[in-house]
């Protein structure tokens, strides 16, 4: 697997054990449908929370969560609508983006957790 995409996992996995220690419950990891993907999606009370999970393992050239630009969110959009569709989710939703700075072989990571996301 390549650097970037160890690291990528790492983050989500973090990102996971962080919300579940928040409360939230994991119902999926890593959803996948065709291109369609979704990092993590979880229960917080009775809202179902898409969590989309940047991990960098510096801020030299940005933070992780510059990297949710408008495309990106179009395509999550999708993600989420297909998902909601398919799974005939009849909850209240919510958008959250986790960005995670550092490495598995480092100190304690930052994580920045920004919760209910407007999506265009």
């Amino acid at each position: 697997m390549a650097q970037h995409n160890e690291l990528g996992k790492w983050g989500e996995e973090l990102a996971a054990r962080y919300l579940q220690e928040l409360g939230y419950s994991i119902i999926e990891s890593d959803w996948k449908s065709g291109h369609r993907d979704i990092d993590i999606i979880a229960m917080d009370g009775d809202e179902v929370v898409f969590v989309e999970v940047k991990t960098r393992s510096n801020t030299h050239f940005a933070e992780p969560i510059d990297a949710v630009n408008y495309h990106k969110m179009m395509n999550l959009r999708r993600s989420f609508n297909h998902y909601i569709k398919f799974h005939r989710v009849n909850n209240p939703i919510r958008f959250d983006i986790i960005g995670i700075v550092g490495t598995p072989e480092g100190e304690s990571p930052k994580i920045e957790h920004f919760k209910d996301v407007r999506i265009f």
